[in-house]
């Protein structure tokens, strides 16, 4: 009972709300006052330490703070997703590295010097792979969340059903608590780095130790389920996802093309994956 009691406080529908509607306004907060510090830069009505002069460069730089606040959001959602459904936290895992690829392409737009030539590989093939790599990260978001909503589940003991799920939620509830202190561990850090002129503005910042995390929690969920269901299927299924979430990791972690060439391998493995297990379960 504390662990559902504390689970609905943390992401019940009153907690939910509060979340979403406070991201909205801080992220449109947030594009403002970047818009703001790029117009006194640009007009030289202030004049900004050397270290911070990069982060306003460019009026795009501005779109990267909203969908940074938009991503922890979104992080929040793949937590909430762990009691519901596998397949539907994996969803919001795609749905995390679509916001982080798009907001790659705009500090990317932000930066790049393109030729009159045909050439592919210098900023222009960099930008083209990369809206790719969106596309097709959006539409497998799109197909996990289809899934999640078709599939069937399986006949369980209903008491075992209930100790699963609480589980899931006590991992949930975990997971959150490791989300807000790496939030501001990673807040700090970077401002820390900012401020002696280190700017680094990656996807790799919180994401990469965050996924480990979920890597992890993805496996404890993985054995735990396999307890229950000991059918061929719903091990290799199960075992796809975090096959998923674990490209997806490696693809933040990894600079350049090979990265979005991991994120895409990922899309196409999961793409597979739902309709490997749709046809199974129809």
């Amino acid at each position: 009972m504390l662990v559902k009691n504390l689970h609905t406080k943390v992401f019940g529908n009153s907690a939910d709300n509060f979340i979403r509607n406070f991201t909205l306004k801080f992220a449109i907060f947030g594009f403002l006052l970047h818009l703001v510090l790029w117009l006194l830069h640009i007009t030289k009505l202030f004049l900004f330490p050397e270290s911070a002069i990069h982060l306003l460069g460019s009026p795009l730089y501005a779109l990267y703070t909203p969908f940074s606040i938009l991503l922890g959001y979104e992080v929040y959602e793949i937590i909430k997703a762990i009691p519901e459904s596998f397949s539907t936290a994996v969803g919001k895992q795609y749905e995390v590295a679509t916001l982080l690829v798009v907001r790659d392409v705009f500090k990317r737009l932000s930066e790049a010097q393109f030729s009159g030539s045909w050439d592919l590989t210098g900023d222009l093939g960099l930008v083209l792979l990369e809206c790719s790599a969106f596309i097709l990260l959006f539409y497998t978001a799109l197909k996990y969340q289809n899934f999640g909503r078709i599939l069937r589940p399986r006949s369980w003991d209903k008491l075992a059903l209930n100790k699963f799920v609480n589980g899931k939620k006590a991992i949930a509830l975990l997971l959150m608590f490791i989300f807000v202190v790496m939030t501001g561990l990673s807040f700090l850090g970077w401002l820390s780095m900012t401020l002696d002129g280190q700017i680094n503005i990656g996807r790799s910042i919180f994401f990469s130790d965050f996924f480990t995390c979920l890597i992890l929690a993805d496996i404890l969920i993985l054995l735990a389920s396999y307890s229950f269901a000991h059918d061929f299927y719903s091990l290799v299924r199960n075992t796809g996802f975090v096959l998923s979430t674990v490209l997806l990791w490696v693809a933040i972690t990894t600079p350049g093309a090979s990265g979005i060439i991991l994120f895409i391998t990922s899309a196409i493995n999961g793409i597979i994956i739902v309709e490997i297990s749709d046809y199974y379960n129809a």
